[in-house]
């Protein structure tokens, strides 16, 4: 995502919150807007799943502190004319553009706008000054330190971890700090030095018209050091391919397709800056007798086959749990397809457990024997006066 991307786009109004949200807030706004806009629960509508793409892009940004610092400082930069001396000229013109006409952000981060101040065009300008004001907090996002880059993998779990939670180990094979040098670059034995050119700093000051300008060091790429004798395995980069061992922490309740964050185990920065994260993308295994409900993912639900004798004259069944096994009673005269709550027994959360729904549905013998078959006819004729269909055929007329 470009920074023009970040001027142009509100992801505060895209979440609904107010620019001072805390990151609770931002949180339960996304999760909201996630479950009423999944692509599962409004299939086929391609304006549900653009504004599904929005609102992940929108969280995707406010969620992370350090994003969130960076679009607002950038957005701040526009909004009142900060980076350049004495801000925007009335009007919202450029130095040496025309003075009163209105800027177009075409013009910013394209060519440049006309008449603008040196070569370079505004641009260039902008570029540094975005750059000189991450400097300005410790200078890891100059270009030669640059966080880390996001990793994606998937894993799968059965339906009892997906429900109760679990710390699930994988096997990850991505760039990670180099093991051979320990992420300095340097060949074992030796040691970086200062670059003499920036000394150490990683930014040159360089001017622009009437403008100053920090830029990142062409020496040592805006790291600070020069690497004279490079690491053979990484070639001074500190970062190699290997395979990690890692714990997952599955949450309780996770649905198929969710993702999981894991801070800080994505590729690793360059130059001091922060490490990337890992989105671990999780995919639940069916089970075979439990499923969970569509109008509350943290309602289980199961059903229980039941004879018609324990639906006419009531019953007390035995029903399985995940974790055990609990009785049910049925009340005398049940139809086949009535839906029970077992409370308690569904999806474990902080501050609720859900419930097990338990549909209980009547089963029909294949085979009778002599004896069954006098008796069901006995009972035919005893209750011929009694007619199911009276009403629908009434009702059809």
């Amino acid at each position: 995502m470009t920074q023009r991307d970040w001027i142009e786009k509100d992801f505060y109004r895209e979440l609904g919150v107010a620019s001072d949200a805390s990151a609770e807030e931002i949180k339960k706004a996304y999760r909201k807007l996630a479950r009423e806009l999944h692509p599962d629960a409004n299939p086929g509508d391609a304006k549900a799943e653009t504004r599904f793409k929005q609102v992940s892009e929108a969280y995707g940004v406010l969620s992370d502190p350090d994003k969130r610092r960076e679009y607002d400082e950038t957005r701040a930069l526009f909004a009142g004319g900060g980076g350049f001396p004495g801000g925007f000229p009335a009007g919202g013109g450029f130095p040496g553009g025309g003075g009163a006409q209105g800027f177009d952000l075409g013009d910013i981060f394209g060519r440049g706008a006309a008449g603008g101040a040196g070569a370079g065009g505004f641009g260039d300008i902008l570029s540094d000054i975005l750059g000189r004001q991450a400097a300005g907090r410790g200078g890891a996002a100059s270009s030669g330190a640059r966080r880390g880059a996001d990793v994606e993998t998937e894993l799968r779990v059965d339906f009892g971890q997906a429900v109760r939670g679990a710390d699930v180990p994988i096997k990850l094979s991505s760039p990670g700090r180099c093991e051979r040098c320990g992420g300095t670059g340097a060949k074992p034995g030796s040691t970086p030095r200062q670059c003499p050119t920036c000394q150490g700093r990683g930014l040159v000051s360089r001017s622009e018209g009437a403008f100053a300008f920090s830029e990142p060091c062409r020496d040592c790429r805006g790291t600070g050091r020069l690497i004279d004798d490079p690491c053979p395995e990484c070639g001074g980069d500190g970062v190699s391919t290997r395979t990690r061992s890692l714990t997952v922490r599955i949450p309780a309740g996770v649905e198929d397709g969710q993702k999981v964050r894991l801070k800080g185990q994505g590729e690793p920065g360059r130059g001091g800056a922060p490490a990337g994260d890992l989105y671990v993308t999780v995919h639940v295994s069916p089970h075979r007798v439990f499923g969970r409900s569509s109008r509350n993912a943290d309602d289980l639900t199961l059903t229980v086959p039941v004879t018609y004798p324990e639906l006419a004259l009531g019953a007390t069944i035995t029903v399985p749990t995940l974790d055990a096994t609990v009785t049910l009673r049925v009340p005398a005269g049940t139809a086949s397809g009535r839906t029970f709550r077992v409370k308690g027994r569904g999806v474990p959360r902080k501050t609720r457990t859900g419930d097990l729904l338990v549909t209980v549905e009547v089963a029909v013998p294949s085979r009778l024997d002599d004896a069954a078959t006098t008796a069901l006819q006995s009972y035919a004729e005893a209750t011929k006066a009694f007619d199911p269909r009276a009403d629908l055929l009434r009702s059809a007329r």
